[in-house]
């Protein structure tokens, strides 16, 4: 496909000359980007989009243009879709990643994002572990201290944000030998929700607050805290999360595991709504994403299609 035609008085420079103002452009973005207020794991996938996209584009006729006019932007940028498409042989999530870090570059070159389609990316259930892994998880989590068992087993049983754990009281847990009960009092959007605690939870959160006034600072009301007795940060509890995991042979996030308990739920047949009130859905739509079909699903379907001979 021809590709864009320069402005009146843009640059029609060969690949060769253009490739020097396509690096100065990049390296000025680089540096930016270093200052930008994001996550640095967007920061670095930016980065290695948009050097992606620059080589890309430093191979191209005219390709200065693409860093001056909004047409030929766009027609850059649609080319460069197709070239990650075939290729590179990248799948939709890929291809709409870079195509973000691309936007983020042409903003930056006060071009503003570029007109081209995201590709559609196929609905599917979030990420849960199968039972096997669940069982294999919680038996890492036994042979674990009494507080990091606490932690895995809450986030497995009661679809907890990473957040709302970590902002958990000692004064939000009421535990007895038949019944349990958490408080969440400011979840996200600052909704107040109480989630009931099933027998492996109270056995858990029993025995770690049992261990836990030996070591916790005077007046320290935080349900799970460290070495040094003060509230565990986000980023420790996913830690722990991810050791007693990698115990258990399996690569996850803390988030991984509220996304099991809802598909347990969901898939158990409790009813929807039930569901969201438990997970802290606003809507139920996003409840009903966990009954979608996953990967495994989709595999057995067509497994079950072979005929015996």
């Amino acid at each position: 496909m021809a590709g864009p035609q320069p402005r009146k008085g843009a640059s029609t420079n060969k690949p060769g000359d253009s490739g020097d103002a396509v690096a100065a452009a990049l390296e000025r973005y680089t540096r930016d980007l270093e200052r930008a207020p994001l996550a640095a794991r967007t920061r670095d996938a930016y980065a290695q989009h948009v050097a992606a996209y620059a080589a890309w584009l430093s191979e191209r006729a005219g390709a200065e243009a693409a860093l001056e006019d909004p047409r030929a932007r766009d027609y850059a940028a649609r080319d460069f879709k197709r070239w990650l498409k075939g290729e590179r042989r990248w799948k939709p999530a890929s291809v709409n990643l870079a195509l973000a870090a691309v936007d983020h570059f042409n903003r930056f070159l006060g071009l503003g994002p570029a007109s081209v389609k995201r590709e559609p990316l196929a609905q599917a259930a979030p990420r849960a572990l199968s039972e096997d892994q669940q069982r294999t998880l919680l038996q890492a989590a036994d042979a674990s201290r009494p507080r990091d068992r606490a932690i895995v087993t809450l986030l497995l049983y009661t679809a907890l944000r990473l957040h709302e754990l970590v902002a958990l009281d000692v004064d939000d847990i009421s535990v007895s030998a038949r019944k349990g009960l958490l408080i969440v009092r400011s979840g996200k959007g600052d909704v107040y929700r109480e989630i009931p605690l099933n027998r492996p939870c109270r056995d858990a959160v029993d025995d770690w607050t049992k261990q836990r006034t030996s070591v916790a600072e005077e007046r320290e009301r935080a349900l799970f805290i460290g070495p040094r007795g003060a509230r565990l940060t986000p980023r420790s509890i996913d830690r722990v999360v991810r050791v007693v995991a990698g115990r258990a042979g399996l690569e996850l996030s803390a988030h991984v595991l509220r996304h099991t308990c809802v598909t347990n739920l969901v898939r158990g047949g409790n009813d929807l709504v039930l569901v969201a009130e438990l997970a802290g859905h606003r809507r139920l739509e996003t409840t009903r994403r966990y009954s979608l079909p996953s990967a495994a699903d989709r595999q057995a379907a067509m497994e079950a299609l072979e005929l015996e001979e």
